[in-house]
């Protein structure tokens, strides 16, 4: 069984996220919320945590691994940032947009595509994943812990909406670790920006997605 921390939304406990810190760095999986949707995600360093999110999730290898950054010059960290994409992601972060970028050496090749070498980065938005990405210093893996999946359309509803309580069921024996902050699932993924290219692309419309149509 998952073990659950209770974690104020706004103001995480320090000593809640220090726990949940050092579970990660141990290898943990946790189920936690986000500014789009509860998520599963893990230390990205941690490659024995990596393999499981993918079993979890069913996740062939050739499909990569989004993860959380906490500001704009740590993504550059993690990947190569074309003046064009600096630009178009100061615009938006921090919020809800997944942007595809070349990967750097220092992301593991099971998070990244194999074929194309890139990888997907998010500047989340929400306290409690700053706090956590502040305590573990290192990148947070975040795939969707609902259906419909990544590369489904949005509005396609492939599950029933869960309440808080009926996902955390789902998901206690899957994870060790949960992070209750009291908010209900949000059910709306965020919007994919590729920035691999000369110009923006918008390849998936999410959250936040007229915003950065405007933009782009």
């Amino acid at each position: 069984m998952a073990k659950i921390f209770s974690v104020h939304p706004d103001n995480p406990q320090t000593r809640s996220i220090e726990q949940i810190k050092s579970a990660l760095s141990n290898g943990a999986v946790m189920l936690y919320p986000t500014d789009t949707v509860y998520a599963i995600g893990c230390d990205l360093n941690a490659k024995s945590a990596v393999e499981r999110v993918r079993q979890i999730k069913q996740m062939a290898n050739d499909k990569p691994l989004t993860f959380l950054c906490p500001s704009l010059s740590n993504v550059a960290t993690y990947a190569f940032v074309s003046d064009t994409a600096y630009r178009t992601m100061k615009r938006l972060i921090p919020g809800t947009y997944t942007f595809l970028l070349p990967a750097t050496k220092l992301v593991p090749r099971l998070v990244q595509s194999p074929k194309r070498k890139t990888t997907g980065i998010r500047v989340p938005d929400h306290s409690v994943c700053w706090a956590l990405l502040a305590a573990l210093a290192n990148p947070i893996i975040s795939t969707s812990a609902h259906l419909p999946p990544d590369d489904e359309p949005v509005g396609l509803d492939l599950e029933p909406r869960l309440s808080r309580v009926e996902l955390f069921d789902r998901w206690d024996k899957l994870v060790d670790v949960i992070i209750d902050t009291g908010e209900e699932p949000g059910y709306e993924v965020s919007t994919i920006i590729d920035l691999t290219g000369d110009e923006p692309m918008i390849t998936r419309r999410g959250l936040g997605w007229e915003a950065a149509a405007a933009w782009v």
